[in-house]
Parts: structure tokens; sequence; C-alpha cells
């Protein structure tokens, strides 16, 4: 099939070199996971490559897995992976503005709340139904400041908007507030869609309603007629367009909650072993690691069995309440079989809350994470931590120098990481890598070693092509960018995009 030509129609109001009409365009879904993140990242990088200044925007993220940004201007912080992917894929460093309000759970009734990058201490501490209108202000502000930047923001909603129990701000306030025009997503492969759609379309706001102008059937296996008449039914009862019907696609993103993948390596790959913590965070950073070896999301201590010392590694992945998360290694038996496997020559690696559980113990005088003020760790590093009210959010260049014999090929090796952490650890474990900041400027140590256990509080060595090759002989290949262009392709294979620009209002033909 020949390719589509688009002409987008330019116009340059004082200088800016703006698109003339464009509308911003909100991604809304039936459910939770429907795809929306998916095909925000799609469409950035599709729009993107036709020449439009495209940015995405969340008003509101619930994850524990998040990446330091920073800018000379907007400030620095964290926001959720999933905007850090579509920035990427539009082309953009990502800024805190992407995503203005970032929910962090710290238990099953509490989370941190995180402001244009910053920790809010004082709306954590509200009453969920208390935070409306201070969040609101970040989420509207931020949305004003990226829709006068750039050419076409794409906006990402959060769960569903029908959710009428709620005062949904990130949906229904923000479509309105933004006036932008809007499809629903909905996840065919678990079934009841039509119903999930129509359901939706009844339910929400009138002036969300409004703004629906398609539908995307997200997550398709199979022959596609089958679904006729189902598709025109829908359109004739809503009003809704049918957008396209997008096929179960296998990508190599990250899953936005991570902890997902278990490894498509080779019969005599690698075995890595990783707690699925409770409260684990910023589990992305692993996702390289599934292209090269077996990987293993162990809740019991039979993953730990028959490891190799000569090639297998054990990796402790970051907290967001480690005190909570060690409890659970206790209970479930995973802290013995994390002892037993370093004492039998296994590498050990903690990263930032994992490099802490390495340790002899973690302090909370402050309450940070728990109302625990003392808490033993696994004694496996000659270390100590102490939680502080003040987060650090940087990013941080680190090398490793002065290693044990197990960590040799790492000796000399470097790789840009990012330091999300309350934790200040410290003790008479060997260092063997002092961070510096983005302006290469040092700071104090942030990994140390000793026999068989690494531990360092920076985030990002896994994805460091150099630093994989030397802890498991082979280097993964960089996925981020073909699958930007994969996702673009099928939204011009599976998307009507005449009707798509038709409602940003973006080109002639």
């Amino acid at each position: 099939m020949a390719p589509k030509i688009y002409l987008l129609a330019f116009s340059s109001p004082g200088g800016q070199g703006s698109i003339a009409g464009m509308r911003p365009l909100m991604v809304l879904g039936c459910t939770s996971d429907a795809g929306k993140s998916l095909l925000v990242t799609a469409l950035c990088r599709w729009f993107a490559r036709h020449g439009v200044r495209v940015v995405p925007f969340k008003a509101q993220n619930m994850s524990n897995n998040a990446r330091v940004v920073a800018h000379a201007v907007h400030g620095g912080g964290e926001i959720g992976v999933a905007q850090w992917l579509q920035a990427r894929a539009a082309g953009l460093e990502p800024d805190v503005r992407m995503n203005p309000v970032l929910l962090k759970p710290e238990s099953d009734q509490r989370s941190q709340v995180v402001v244009r990058g910053q920790l809010n201490r004082d709306l954590s501490a509200m009453a969920w139904r208390d935070r409306h209108d201070a969040m609101w202000e970040a989420m509207a502000g931020s949305f004003d400041e990226v829709a006068a930047e750039f050419d076409l923001v794409i906006l990402e909603g959060a769960g569903s908007p029908a959710e009428i129990n709620l005062r949904d701000q990130v949906n229904n306030r923000m479509v309105h507030h933004a006036d932008a025009a809007a499809f629903l997503v909905s996840d065919i492969d678990r079934g009841g869609s039509f119903a999930h759609l129509f359901g939706t379309w009844s339910l929400v706001p009138e002036t969300t309603r409004d703004r629906l102008g398609g539908f995307v059937l997200n997550k398709f296996r199979g022959d596609a007629s089958l679904l006729e008449p189902g598709p025109q039914i829908l359109t004739e009862r809503t009003g809704m367009a049918n957008l396209g019907v997008v096929p179960m696609v296998h990508h190599n993103l990250p899953r936005e909650e991570g902890a997902s993948e278990t490894g498509s390596a080779t019969a005599n790959a690698p075995r890595v072993v990783l707690p699925r913590l409770p409260f684990g965070s910023n589990l992305d950073e692993f996702h390289p690691l599934s292209g090269i070896a077996h990987l293993t999301w162990a809740t019991s201590p039979a993953s730990f069995e028959g490891l190799d010392p000569t090639r297998d590694l054990v990796v402790l992945p970051g907290s967001k309440s480690v005190a909570a998360d060690h409890g659970w290694m206790v209970r479930s038996g995973l802290a013995d079989a994390v002892q037993r496997s370093a004492a039998a020559g296994v590498r050990i690696v903690g990263i930032c809350g994992g490099a802490m559980m390495l340790g002899r113990e973690l302090s909370d005088p402050h309450s940070v994470e728990s109302a625990s003020r003392h808490d033993p760790m696994l004694n496996l590093l000659d270390l100590a931590t102490e939680l502080e009210p003040n987060k650090r959010t940087l990013g941080t260049f680190l090398t490793f120098a002065g290693l044990p014999a197990a960590f040799a090929p790492l000796e000399g090796v470097g790789f840009d990481g990012y330091e999300i952490r309350n934790g200040v650890v410290e003790g008479g474990a060997a260092a063997v890598g002092h961070g510096s900041d983005a302006r290469r400027q040092g700071h104090s140590p942030v990994a140390w070693a000793s026999g068989t256990v690494l531990a360092t509080t920076v985030h990002g060595m896994f994805e460091a092509p150099d630093i994989v090759k030397a802890l498991l002989g082979v280097r993964p290949e960089p996925v981020l960018e073909p699958t930007f262009e994969l996702l673009a392709d099928l939204v011009e294979d599976h998307f009507d995009t005449d009707a798509l620009l038709t409602m940003t209002e973006a080109a002639t033909r």
C-alpha cells in the first residue's frame, strides 16, 4: 500500500511557527490498562514524524516508576516513566510540566504527592478529597504553559472518566479546560468492549461527551471483519466514529508498572532473580534484561534455587517503602534466600532501596516511610541508612573503581543514572563509586561493595549497555527508537488518520 502524504498547514503568528487551528487531543480509556499510555506514545511519534511540534501531557499519574528530569527554566524532579517515554517519542527532553502531579503509593492507604517534580508533604498528609484545588492549580497551569509553547498537546487520561463516585479532575475537568478533542480506548482483549464504550459514553458529563469524537478498539486478535456490525451500531448510538482497530502488538517498551517481563533469551542465557517487592519502584529500569537473560520476579525462595555463581545474578530493586518491603522479604523467606545466595558466592546487587536493605539497619526518625524508628536489614554490607525528610532527586554519573574480584569487569566502567531517595547511606563498607551531577561535580559515595555484594543508590545501571555486558556477558540492543517507529507505523496502518487530523483540525490534504 502506498504511503499517505500529508501537507500540514503552518502559520507563524508572532513568529512562533505554530500550526494553524491545532486543537489538543485527549486519549481517554474505558478502564485502566486499556492502552492509553502506549497509544499516546505512538501518536507523539506519528505527529512528530509529520513535522508537528507535539508534547505529551498527563495531569496526574499514579506510579512508583519515575524518572528524574532537569530543565534550566522549569526546574527538575520526578515524572512518571510513561511521560518520560512519550517525550522521548516526541523528540523532546522530558520536563516536569508533562506530568505535573505524580502520586507514589507508600502503602495501601497512603501516597506521596509529587507536584511539578517535587515532593509536597503538606498535600501528602492531606485527606484525599481536600487535595483537589491545590493539585488543580499545578495541573491547569502546566497545561497552559505547554499549550502555549507547542503546536499540539496530546493529553492522556487516567483510569476511566466514568468513575461517578469521584471528583474527576484528570479526565473530565482537564478535557474541558483544554477544550480538547477526545477519543475513547477500550481493551478488546479482555472482552465487553462495546459495553465498555457505550457505558462510558453514557456516564461521562455532557461536556466530555460532546468532545468524544471517536473510539479505538485496542489489543485486537483475529479477523477484524467479525466485529461488524458492532462498530457501526456504536457509531449510530453515540455519534463516535470508529477511529481504528489496533492489533495486539508485542513491543519493546517497559511496562508502566514494571515487573511484567519474564525474559525471552536463549536457553543458555544467564539467570537474573529479582524479589517482587510489594512497593518496588523504578522497576522499568530492568526491562533491557528481558531480552538477554532469564528474568524471574521472585515471590518464593524456590526461585533462588540452582543459581550459578559464575554467571547468574540476584538484584534487589528500588523500594518506595524499604522497611515494609524488607519485612515482606523476611516473612516470605526471600531474605534468607538472598543471604544463602550470597554465602554460596552468587553476586548480589542492590539498587537504591535494595542497596539500603543490604546494609545493617534502617532508621526512620522522622517517620518518612513508616512509624518504625529502627529496623534491622540483611546485614550483607556494613552500611546504615537514615531516612531524611528532604528527598534527593538528581541525575548522577557513576564510575566504578576499587571493586572486589567478583565485580572486576565493572572496574572503570561508568554510566549516567539518577537518584530518587530520602535515605542517607553511610558505614564501613568499601566505597567503590563517587557520583557526580550533570556538571560532573563530585559528591559523596554512592556505591559500596564487599565480596560478592554490590550496592548503589544510583538507578539506571541495567539500562547502560556497558554495565550489562560487564555483569552478564551480553550487550543488550537499543530498543527505544525502533519501538517508537514501530508504534508510529501502527498509527499509520490501523488508525483512520484522516479522521484523526480532522479532530485536531491540523491538516489539509
